[in-house]
């Protein structure tokens, strides 16, 4: 027999069954007790957080041959069919492979025809916001003047992409992210159910993991079942997933409050060369400033020790408040930018770089003329009044920024061959550098180049 995912074996079948929902699942319940069902429904919400779930009990509820309460009773012919998915008058399209108009005209051309065994079709359309500006209109002319017997479940995670006109048509039902300890509880009953040995650390940690999504909670202590060992410990869930040790954090916390780049430099090389998943270390480090904020102007948190909390709350008496967030917002751009870019170690160490020394050129006076725009400028014509054209032009695509104790970052926007690295790397190249950026600054330093890599 085949082994079946714990989201699958555990997704809900009834209303009562749907996690963190319930002023959602119980209004739905009552529509269908009362008949009062609508035409049209929107489900919306993050990822995970059972707007799918909640679509399939809907439509068994409304077709079942003997509803309990509002219920599905599971056990009728209506409802195990569609259990077991041969129900063809309830149909699932994913928007986002099935998102074209014809996918929609299709839909137009079979609502005209009555149920096959069932009371109701339902179409269920998973991703909505994923449809084309023709499929819309299709599905529009749809919505305007449903038969009688078709209801249409739409389900979205951005519901803000969806046109007003399909909005205006719909009855919204908005899904909350799921709360820690409702997923703890519910990973609970799990590992009671199957038997599984797994530490309570364990079971906090994956449900923080989750981020409010039960499928996510569900799939991670999926992997760490597959692992093979008998007990699944905090430790274990860190390194199948990925999640970074404590003093890695604070250490990582440390320099970005202190704004010491070219330690940071070091430290984001050795992150990258010990072969950690750069979104998940970017992402608990966000998450661990955010702690700290909150260990700073509440005290009001519960997941470390009285030790770890004393080191968190000593890097967060070097840093205001304000200055806490805008780091957490900025980094969290950086994080965006990872997941689209195709190279995640480069836009981690420029992103994080650029961050940092954001905030450190933020705290010097508005006096201070060697920011970055005025300092790359005045170096290039010094460089050009020199005749170093060669090095002119290599600079001309570049960031020069300067940092704490005389160090010049030169940020290069595109990725060189290695002749012109090598050519920059000469003792020739890197003295006509520091000359001009003396020349212009007036003060001794040291220039450190940060590669694109190709």
């Amino acid at each position: 027999m085949s082994y079946i995912a714990l989201y699958r074996e555990f997704r809900p079948t009834k209303f009562e069954d749907v996690i963190g929902q319930n002023p959602v699942t119980e209004t739905l319940r009552r529509q269908v007790q009362n008949g009062r069902v609508a035409h049209a429904y929107l489900f919306s919400g993050g990822r995970g957080c059972g707007k799918t779930s909640t679509a399939k009990i809907l439509s068994r509820a409304i077709n079942c041959l003997h509803p309990v309460n509002g219920e599905p009773c599971n056990e009728c012919e209506i409802c195990k069919s569609a259990l077991e998915g041969s129900l063809t008058d309830i149909t699932e399209i994913d928007a986002a492979s099935n998102n074209g108009v014809d996918n929609i005209r299709d839909i137009r051309e079979q609502v005209e025809f009555m149920p096959t065994n069932a009371k109701y079709r339902v179409y269920i359309i998973d991703e909505v916001h994923m449809l084309s500006t023709g499929a819309f209109n299709a599905l529009l002319k749809t919505l305007e003047e449903p038969p009688a017997h078709v209801i249409f479940i739409l389900a979205t995670t951005e519901p803000q992409k969806l046109p007003i006109t399909i909005l205006s048509r719909c009855q919204r039902f908005d899904f909350k992210r799921i709360s820690i300890e409702d997923i703890c509880k519910t990973l609970e009953k799990c590992v009671e159910k199957t038997g599984l040995d797994v530490e309570e650390g364990a079971i906090r940690l994956i449900a923080r993991m989750a981020d409010g999504a039960m499928r996510d909670a569900y799939s991670i202590l999926d992997r760490c079942i597959s692992d093979g060992e008998s007990k699944i410990t905090e430790t274990k869930v860190r390194e199948l997933v990925g999640i970074p040790e404590f003093e890695y954090l604070k250490d990582f916390a440390e320099l970005l409050v202190s704004t010491n780049t070219e330690k940071l430099i070091e430290y984001m090389e050795n992150i990258i060369m010990e072969g950690k998943n750069l979104e998940v270390f970017l992402l608990e480090s966000i998450k661990f400033l955010r702690d700290i904020l909150i260990l700073k102007t509440s005290n009001n948190i519960s997941n470390f020790n009285d030790a770890e909390k004393d080191a968190m709350l000593s890097i967060g008496n070097n840093i205001e408040s304000t200055k806490l967030i805008s780091l957490i917002s900025k980094l969290s751009s950086v994080l965006n930018e990872m997941k689209w870019s195709t190279d995640a170690e480069v836009t981690f160490e420029t992103g994080v770089l650029r961050v940092v020394i954001e905030s450190n050129e933020g705290n010097k006076s508005v006096e201070n003329k060697n920011n970055t725009s005025f300092l790359k400028n005045e170096v290039l014509t010094k460089l050009k009044e020199n005749s170093k054209m060669r090095v002119y032009a290599l600079l001309a695509n570049s960031d020069i920024i300067e940092a704490e104790d005389g160090l010049i970052h030169i940020v290069f926007n595109s990725v060189l061959d290695e002749t012109s690295k090598q050519y920059l790397q000469q003792d020739e190249t890197k003295k006509a550098i520091k000359e001009a950026v003396i020349d212009v600054t007036k003060k001794d330093c040291k220039v450190k180049y940060v590669f694109l890599k190709g």
